[in-house]
């Protein structure tokens, strides 16, 4: 009696060991080139969790791009960059988090980018969409700022 409950124990122990070494795997970091944005490099970390009979995969993918301002209107969701090696735009979202900085990484605001403005930027592709967490300007923002100067000419 006692040795059949003593090897029932030591098969869920070998069965649970099992288990737990398959859910903690994770596999390789790869470098990845999109197409739409020209040549792009970027980090991508697939995790398998195992739990019994079903499997769960998560994978995030953080790339870089770099290309010109087309479209970008304040209050909008999204962005559009023509990259340095594709000649159609393509869209690319923002949120919240999104930041936006000049090359010395002074942070600056969002309306302020304009279109023809070169940038690199960082997104991520969620589903179908992709999402910029951050864009650097190739220039200072002072660079596009255009100074006024008004003259009044009086006559006595």
């Amino acid at each position: 009696m006692k040795q059949n409950t003593f090897t029932k124990l030591l098969a869920v122990g070998a069965v649970c060991a099992l288990t737990l070494g398959t859910a903690l795997a994770q596999t390789s970091t790869t470098v990845t080139t999109d197409p739409n944005a020209g040549v792009t490099t970027g980090t991508s970390v697939t995790t398998g969790t195992t739990t019994g009979s079903t499997s769960a995969t998560t994978t995030s993918s953080t790339l870089d791009g770099t290309g010109t301002i087309t479209t970008y209107t304040p209050g909008s969701d999204y962005i559009m960059f023509r990259s340095e090696t594709s000649t159609e735009p393509v869209k690319y979202y923002y949120s919240k988090n999104t930041t936006v900085v000049d090359p010395t990484g002074a942070t600056v605001e969002m309306s302020m980018l304009k279109p023809d403005m070169p940038v690199r930027y960082t997104y991520v592709k969620e589903g179908d969409r992709m999402v910029i967490s951050k864009v650097t300007l190739e220039k200072p923002i002072s660079y596009y700022k255009k100074e006024t100067t008004t003259t009044t000419t009086t006559t006595p």
